[in-house]
């Protein structure tokens, strides 16, 4: 077994698995505390480099293209410090981080891993439920469905729609930008009927405007992987085209309290829209968007 122990964490492998533990000092990111230890199986892992500097080394972990749902979600635009596959490692300790860079690499050549991109997730990804709370709002994932609590200070246009419930079967994929604390981030969850019809982040009622705290805002990566980790794999996806889909009209009308919820959030945006906030395109994506809410 090959080991090493450092200040931002530990890296443990047995021959099958490398096990990636995050350090537990303050120095160590709020992300990577909390997505806690991954257990990487050989067969995800597509290369590691130890690259040694002056001060402090790295030792980078690569793994193949779509093995891991947390890659896949964040698109590789996770900051360097938040990244669980990236270890920093002393001066001293180099010599312990080559010998363990070695050992991976011994076995994926005994092991005969393949360099292509891997057809399932290897990885299982944040388990759920998860829940976030950033400047936009509050997001849950339970595993089927996804909610979105609005904040006060979310957009009036987000705020009149009321929370958002999206089925995991309604998804098409997540899309994830951080907040780099220079340029909003966001989290947008695109559905059948919101591809092709996309308002800005911080006016679509499904996706989140990070322009907060980035240190807090970096945590919605966890939701993004959840969700990404039960759609279909991108190789599954891979050729297909997306076409709205009509749904089918419930002939039953909503009990009363939500009829009168409907109405009301009808007239906030009714306001918006003669008020000129919302432009006659934007009204139409925003009381569709309330409408299927319904």
């Amino acid at each position: 077994m090959a080991e090493i122990i450092q200040r931002d964490g530990a890296w443990t492998f047995d021959g099958s698995t490398v096990r990636i533990t995050p350090g537990r000092h303050r120095s160590v990111p709020l992300f990577r505390q909390t997505y806690g230890e991954i257990a990487v199986p050989l067969e995800a892992v597509s290369g590691v480099v130890y690259e040694p500097e002056r001060r402090r080394g790295l030792l980078r972990l690569r793994l193949r293209e779509g093995a891991d749902p947390l890659v896949q979600a964040t698109g590789g635009r996770l900051p360097d410090t938040a990244d669980p596959y990236r270890l920093a490692v002393d001066t001293d300790r180099s010599g312990i981080a080559e010998y363990l860079a070695d050992e991976i690499r011994h076995a994926l050549l005994l092991d005969q891993i393949p360099q292509e991109p891997a057809g399932t997730y290897l990885l299982p990804g944040p388990p759920v439920p998860v829940s976030v709370r950033c400047s936009d709002g509050t997001v849950s994932f339970d595993g089927g469905q996804v909610r979105i609590d609005w904040a006060d200070t979310a957009d009036r246009i987000k705020r009149a729609t009321g929370p958002r419930m999206i089925g995991i079967g309604d998804l098409l994929q997540v899309e994830w930008l951080p907040n780099s604390g220079y340029e909003d981030g966001f989290l947008r969850f695109v559905t059948r009927e919101t591809v092709f019809t996309k308002l800005p982040p911080e006016r679509d009622p499904y996706t989140l405007d990070l322009w907060g705290s980035a240190r807090r805002d970096l945590l919605t990566a966890l939701v993004a992987a959840a969700v990404t980790a039960r759609l279909p794999h991108p190789s599954a996806r891979a050729g297909i085209e997306y076409t709205e889909r009509p749904r089918p009209v419930s002939a039953v009308p909503p009990p009363a309290d939500h009829h009168d919820v409907l109405l009301r959030r009808l007239r906030e945006l009714g306001e918006l829209h003669r008020d000129g906030v919302l432009t006659d395109e934007e009204f139409t994506r925003t009381k569709a968007a309330v409408l299927r809410g319904f």
